[in-house]
């Protein structure tokens, strides 16, 4: 049986163009199949349109019942989620493996969103409830490819929209454990609908009939979807679409701890999160030198290998990530930045990366993410010159401060401008039970995470009497 395409609860070969997904740390084929064309989109969007009737008129209790029993799936499963997540984008198994288990625990805190931020009120004479939209897209990234979709899925079903997922074309496998896990769990047919593929499959879906988009991914393809619903207010967008997210390291005692903060900051899961800090700022001086010194000791000694052994850091998604990267410290030499250390590519034609740091202080770097592992180094005079330079970018994602002042934090969460701002703690630290999203070219002020109730439903406020009352009327 294929698992290409899943439309009302079947399975299907794709019509469109047939792909692979290639294991970066192996160069192993672990999946194969083909794209959904645009008459099998159009078929998965029928579909879910038809499932939405019931679906939304379903009790939420009975929604979310669903929704438990689908998390116990994913914990039957969680080995298999976890080595499908290693082998398709070579992220090593004990990070999997914390993803696959962040998609079980997804469900219980959806529900208490929903509840909390949306659900159903009365008080005497008035009420609020959240209705669905409807037919929501639901475009995946590579780089969680279980945990963030999940992440936009669990909490649309869960308000009562019906969804079709269209996985990365780079991480493909995972997506039919979590079809299996929802079949499992009792999901209606036609609720959930699946199509693989690429462009021109994610294109279909665009100009299909559809009430609202849910994307996680990169700035770029982002701004291209929100300009394509350009005029379209009745198309609700959803964009969460990564940063150029700054630390700032301002005089700790623990030089120690403040480089593992940065190291973790910027390198794990090979500098693919987009939480990752993409600028260390550093004071001038003997404090900073000390910093880049415990970083680069860092850098030499990080386990880097296939997502079997026991590593800190796998390859990136893919040979042309790895290039891109490749390229793009080539670039910001080219721009005036020094090189601290070198990227080391160990084959030139594959997918494992060492990381580089880049001194960019005096560079006309670009305010772009770049997702490998590339740290860019800024050294500042003083602390307002540190912040002016955090806040020197279109994005706002992530940003963090390393700092044994409280003052100086406080100033932090004044002046800094970003949606996930932490304190000695690493950029990438992020809660489920908090939102997650920032300002700028890093969403359209939809955050996800907690806050994804938020846009899976839409307020309906209501004034009630029990009986009709005429309204008092002035000059009758």
């Amino acid at each position: 049986m294929t698992h290409d395409v899943y439309i009302s609860g079947e399975w299907q070969s794709g019509n469109g163009a047939g792909f692979e997904s290639i294991c970066p740390a192996t160069g192993e084929t672990v999946w194969q199949g083909h794209a959904g064309d645009a008459a099998q989109v159009a078929a998965a969007v029928k579909s879910a349109r038809a499932a939405f009737h019931d679906w939304s008129r379903t009790e939420f209790t009975a929604r979310a019942n669903i929704l438990k029993r689908y998390s116990e799936a994913l914990i039957a499963r969680k080995e298999a989620l976890a080595l499908a997540i290693s082998r398709d984008m070579g992220k090593p198994l004990w990070e999997a493996r914390t993803e696959a288990g962040a998609m079980a625990g997804k469900i219980a805190i959806s529900i208490q969103a929903y509840e909390e931020r949306t659900g159903h009120h009365i008080k005497e004479g008035m009420s609020l409830r959240h209705r669905p939209h409807g037919v929501l897209a639901v475009f995946g990234p590579f780089n969680f490819p279980g945990h963030l979709p999940n992440g936009h899925i669990v909490p649309s079903l869960l308000a009562g929209n019906t969804a079709i997922f269209k996985p990365s074309e780079l991480t493909p496998t995972i997506a039919q454990i979590m079809i299996e896990s929802f079949s499992a769990a009792g999901l209606p047919d036609g609720v959930l609908n699946l199509v693989h593929g690429g462009r021109e499959t994610g294109g279909a879906l665009l100009h299909a009939d559809i009430d609202g988009l849910l994307f996680t991914g990169s700035a770029q393809t982002g701004a291209a979807f929100h300009k394509h619903f350009g005029g379209r207010p009745d198309i609700m967008l959803a964009l969460e679409m990564g940063g150029n997210n700054p630390l700032i390291i301002a005089q700790p005692t623990d030089v120690s701890a403040a480089a593992d903060i940065a190291f973790m900051s910027a390198f794990i899961t090979s500098g693919q999160r987009c939480s990752c800090t993409r600028r260390l700022i550093l004071p001038e001086g003997k404090f900073g030198d000390d910093v880049i010194a415990a970083i680069l000791a860092r850098i030499e000694d990080v386990t880097i290998g296939p997502w079997h052994e026991e590593v800190f850091m796998g390859p990136v998604v893919s040979t042309r990530s790895a290039q891109a990267a490749v390229d793009f410290e080539a670039m910001l030499i080219a721009k005036g930045g020094t090189s601290i250390k070198a990227l080391e590519r160990p084959d030139p034609k594959g997918a494992f990366l060492r990381p580089a740091m880049i001194d960019v202080t005096q560079a006309a770097a670009p305010d772009e993410e770049l997702f490998g592992p590339i740290l860019q180094i800024i050294r500042a005079a003083d602390i307002d010159t540190a912040f002016t330079r955090a806040n020197d970018t279109r994005f706002g994602l992530a940003g963090g401060l390393v700092s044994d002042d409280a003052d100086l934090w406080a100033r932090a969460q004044m002046e800094m401008k970003a949606g996930i701002l932490n304190w000695n703690k690493p950029t990438t630290g992020a809660a489920s039970s908090l939102p997650f999203g920032g300002p700028g070219l890093s969403g359209n002020h939809k955050p996800s995470a907690y806050y994804a109730a938020d846009y899976c439903a839409w307020p309906q406020a209501s004034q009630t009497a029990p009986q009709a009352l005429a309204p008092k009327m002035v000059g009758f």
